[in-house]
């Protein structure tokens, strides 16, 4: 029997006990992140933001199969967000649609969740109305013309269902109920209202895709809502990212469980957690970044190099060569050789030990 199948649904149950010292420990991190934050004034809060929603959108994703360009994510935020993009990537409908959604739940977090916002999430989402090459319906609860919705895995003809979820006819009374409780004043923890407004959705299943992605934004909608802060420092898709299977393996074992969602929960909040911690590492590359551009206040760059060199303080995939710098900025081979030598010059740049026709380059420091 699955959970939502039960007479009891959706009386969610848990052990405070067992997760109260959790929520404590979260609790203290979470105070401790935003602490920090706050004390590196507005640029830096809000070059991290942008690393975070970056690494949010592209996570959420690929946690789906399917791979962004951050390049192309991170100057979709940007220009939504009204920052200057040091190197802009054009970026198409598809990844324009995934950031309004983000940045929608997170910086309208105080905002009422409703039926029409959740739709429009959904359009946004897949803006062809099309999920690869089938087509879906859009904008609305699944129909189930097909069957009914299920969470399947296998080859043609040896399908393992992992999980069904409630049919059509009941779509539109669940949601309603979810969207009421969601909005509701909460009795309990916040942060168990970010877990469990995850897994209801999820359960439920609304749309024929994107399922997924709009559960993760819900949670953390909820968690921006417990914050009290629009900017976001951590994100739990790029944690979720890198413990999927667990992710997946934790809610089909308590889908087909009781509505005691203990084991859940106490995944969610050691998930966060660890991306709370995660987010050090943010904070360690925004103050190096800073530091960087402070250090070199005084020296003049032309655009072709800046963008190149927010290239490699935000981490660039490869070895740099004079051929990358020529392809990437749009310029020929002697230009770009030209703006290496002038960065190794003034002390940015340094080759690399290998030379001749490998020769790449690093930041100094």
């Amino acid at each position: 029997m699955y959970i939502h199948e039960r007479e009891e649904w959706p009386g969610f149950s848990w052990d405070e006990a067992e997760l109260c010292p959790l929520l404590s420990e979260a609790r203290h991190e979470q105070g401790l992140l935003l602490g920090q934050m706050t004390s590196l004034g507005f640029p830096l809060r809000e070059e991290a933001c942008l690393l975070v929603l970056t690494q949010d959108a592209v996570n959420t994703a690929e946690i789906e199969g399917e791979i962004l360009n951050p390049r192309s994510v991170r100057s979709s935020i940007a220009r939504k967000l009204g920052h200057d993009d040091a190197s802009p990537t054009p970026s198409d409908r598809d990844v324009d649609g995934l950031v309004d959604v983000l940045i929608d739940a997170t910086r309208n977090y105080g905002h009422p969740l409703s039926v029409e916002r959740l739709f429009g999430w959904h359009s946004a989402l897949f803006p062809a109305g099309r999920s690869g090459m089938k087509r879906i319906t859009v904008g609305d609860w699944r129909k189930d013309e097909t069957g009914p919705m299920q969470v399947v895995s296998g080859t043609l003809g040896r399908e393992k269902v992992h999980f069904q979820a409630p049919g059509h006819e009941r779509l539109s009374d669940e949601m309603a109920r979810l969207i009421s409780w969601f909005n509701a004043t909460a009795k309990f923890d916040p942060l168990i209202k970010s877990a469990l407004a995850h897994f209801y959705f999820v359960t439920l299943h609304p749309f024929d895709d994107g399922n997924g992605r709009i559960a993760r934004a819900i949670g953390d909608m909820q968690l921006a809502r417990s914050d009290k802060i629009d900017l976001r420092f951590y994100s739990m898709s790029a944690q979720i990212q890198k413990e999927k299977k667990l992710y997946y393996d934790t809610l089909e074992s308590c889908q087909k469980g009781s509505l005691d969602v203990s084991a859940w929960i106490h995944w969610y909040l050691n998930c966060l957690l660890r991306a709370l911690h995660g987010t050090k590492l943010i904070l360690k590359s925004t103050l190096n970044k800073a530091s960087f551009w402070q250090q070199y206040a005084a020296d003049r760059f032309n655009s072709r190099q800046k963008a190149m060199l927010n290239r490699l303080l935000d981490g660039f995939d490869g070895k740099l060569t004079s051929s990358k710098w020529a392809k990437i900025t749009t310029c020929s081979q002697d230009t770009a050789q030209r703006d290496i030598n002038d960065l190794i010059k003034k002390d940015v740049l340094a080759k690399e030990d290998a030379g001749g026709r490998s020769t790449s380059y690093r930041l100094r420091q």
